[in-house]
């Protein structure tokens, strides 16, 4: 039979080799050998040494060593350290921040509405402490995504608020309504989601891909290059743009983790069954950009059953709320709104 000593030796070594295969933290073998005291100094001595490499490991976690780069930005009134995380260049860090879905975020936090200027949800004071840039994705010369972690504490509790931040910026969708011998139909576009793990009918939509903010000039844009329609900017309308002042008349799809914010808009034109005919089943995108598209028309009746996308299932409740309120402005294409 083993001595008390010898169990608590062994025990200590079990328990490092655990850790270790799990990633957490190493230790040499000859560290562990000398611990050949009594069980009650074994135990304590295993206890001391597995603890300050736990710590060891976790502030490695929480605080990157190594080639860290930083930089220093002012936000309301305050110098706050933007890190990035070892690979991430100094170069990196400088696009990122001056990328337009970096540069909105901090918008919002230091706006009206903002954190850094009404709170937290409790209404206390809120620092935003340091940034640590984890990865940008670039789509071309211009910065698409940014991934980052803000540390931001609320003053009045020291809590830490929730910081991880997916950062892509502004959107657009286009809910496309075409009326043929009386039956109202919607346009849809069905392409390959890789983040869900399937293909989903959704609206025609695009990200904006510059600093102006023109959401109507990308949606015109974006009907075209996914369905094949040319239409006028002038003839569309503003669903979002229905909603109260407060709520920025944006939609925000997962405020929780991204900042993505969609305007949705509304068109609507009265067309010959041969044009429903043709876009039926039509491929389009750019392919050269890797889109993949395939268009469908589907009786607008049945739209709220036929698409998990929130961009679809918000334009559907937005149309029919202002459109039983009579909210909704004279459109070129649609000269009979009480029909349609």
């Amino acid at each position: 039979m083993r001595s008390a000593s010898t169990q608590y030796t062994l025990l200590l070594v079990c328990t490092v080799a655990i850790i270790s295969n799990k990633g957490f933290v190493t230790a040499a073998p000859n560290n562990i050998c000398r611990i050949g005291r009594g069980p009650h100094q074994a135990f304590a001595s295993s206890r001391a040494l597995i603890t300050s490499m736990a710590h060891k490991e976790a502030s490695n976690v929480e605080d990157p060593s190594g080639s860290v780069e930083n930089e220093k930005i002012e936000v309301a009134g305050q110098h706050v350290e933007v890190v990035g995380v070892p690979g991430i260049s100094s170069t990196d860090i400088s696009k990122a921040i001056k990328s337009g879905p970096f540069r909105q975020w901090l918008d919002y936090m230091k706006g009206s509405s903002g954190i850094l200027t009404l709170g937290g949800s409790g209404g206390g004071r809120c620092s935003l402490r340091k940034i640590l840039i984890q990865s940008i994705d670039m789509f071309g010369p211009r910065v698409g995504f940014v991934k980052f972690k803000a540390d931001i504490i609320d003053l009045k509790t020291g809590a830490k608020l929730p910081g991880i931040v997916f950062a892509r910026g502004g959107a657009v969708g286009i809910l496309m309504l075409l009326e043929c011998e009386g039956v109202k139909y919607a346009v849809l576009t069905e392409q390959a989601r890789v983040p869900v793990g399937r293909t989903i009918m959704e609206l025609p939509a695009g990200m904006l891909d510059d600093d102006a903010g023109d959401f109507v000039g990308t949606a015109a844009r974006e009907v075209e290059e996914e369905t094949g329609i040319h239409i006028k900017a002038s003839d569309l309308i503003d669903l979002t743009g229905l909603l109260d002042e407060s709520t920025g008349r944006k939609m925000f799809p997962s405020p929780g983790g991204s900042d993505e914010e969609i305007t949705l808009f509304l068109y609507r034109c009265h067309v010959k069954k041969e044009v429903i005919d043709s876009l039926q089943g039509q491929d389009t995108g750019l392919r050269d950009h890797g889109e993949l598209i395939r268009v469908h028309v589907v009786p607008y009746d049945t739209l709220w059953r036929m698409s998990p996308d929130s961009k679809v299932l918000a334009a559907i409740a937005l149309y029919e709320t202002a459109l039983r309120l009579n909210l909704l402005p004279n459109s070129p294409n649609a000269p009979d709104l009480s029909q349609f």
